[in-house]
């Protein structure tokens, strides 16, 4: 954490990786003004919370403002898909749309690291980010997994299919199978918040629209477990299909 208004103003004109901050309620001041139109034209967050909150964090003089700082710096997704081809890869990637739980965040870069997948995409704003929990819980792979914090889902999969990544959405809404679905392409996975599932408006514009059957009375998987069903079909069909290449005449 940083606190204080201009500790918090340098970080962010240094560049640092502010996650969110925190400012109080009532705070109206000249520095606050400033603080304001610094991170306007980035996508860091900017919460208005109680005195009260604020005094539970530190009690040191935070003068009304906290920013907690990113344990990683995060990546472009911009920059990572053009890298991937280049280098003669298909992407993998999971795009993470209203998760907000953090051991689930955790668990599911640790799945993703171990299946090989290329980045994970979080938005800037009501999600998870990536903290010492996180980290914690990944077992450490988030410090060695690309992180991209996008302003918008919606538009990183605007970006990721003009790039020629075909998008699939795990949703119970789904009519398919996820075992149906080709993984072998490049390949974007968009994975829900267990409370709300990926918005309506992000279902509308995948490519694909997957489900994981459920036998038993309980609705639904926790979405990191979801997670490792759907990665380890990536690797799977992907293993597959470079034993047949392998054992095809040249």
């Amino acid at each position: 954490m940083i606190f204080g208004t201009r500790a918090v103003i340098e970080a962010v004109q240094a560049c640092k990786e502010v996650d969110k901050i925190l400012m109080r309620r009532d705070l109206q001041n000249d520095l606050a003004r400033e603080l304001f139109n610094i991170v306007r034209d980035t996508n860091i967050p900017i919460q208005r919370v109680p005195q009260e909150k604020l005094d539970r964090l530190t009690r040191k003089n935070h003068q009304g403002v906290i920013a907690f700082i990113s344990a990683v710096t995060y990546q472009k997704l911009e920059d990572i898909i053009p890298f991937l081809f280049e280098n003669g890869k298909d992407p993998f990637i999971v795009l993470l749309d209203g998760v907000t739980d953090v051991r689930n965040f955790g668990a599911i870069a640790r799945t993703c690291e171990c299946a090989g997948v290329d980045a994970i995409v979080i938005p800037a704003r009501n999600s998870v980010s990536v903290n010492a929990d996180a980290v914690k819980t990944s077992a450490g792979a988030l410090l060695t997994l690309p992180v991209c914090k996008e302003e918008s889902i919606t538009e990183a999969i605007r970006f990721l299919k003009n790039s020629g990544v075909k998008v699939i959405a795990a949703t119970e809404k789904a009519s398919a199978d996820y075992p149906e679905g080709d993984y072998t392409v490049p390949i974007a996975l968009i994975m829900g918040g267990e409370d709300v599932g990926i918005a309506t408006d992000n279902l509308r514009i995948c490519d694909e629209m997957v489900r994981i059957p459920i036998a038993g009375t309980i609705a639904s998987l926790n979405v990191s477990a979801a997670t490792a069903v759907l990665a380890y079909e990536v690797v799977r069909q992907r293993g597959e299909k470079n034993l047949s290449l392998r054992a095809s005449p040249q």
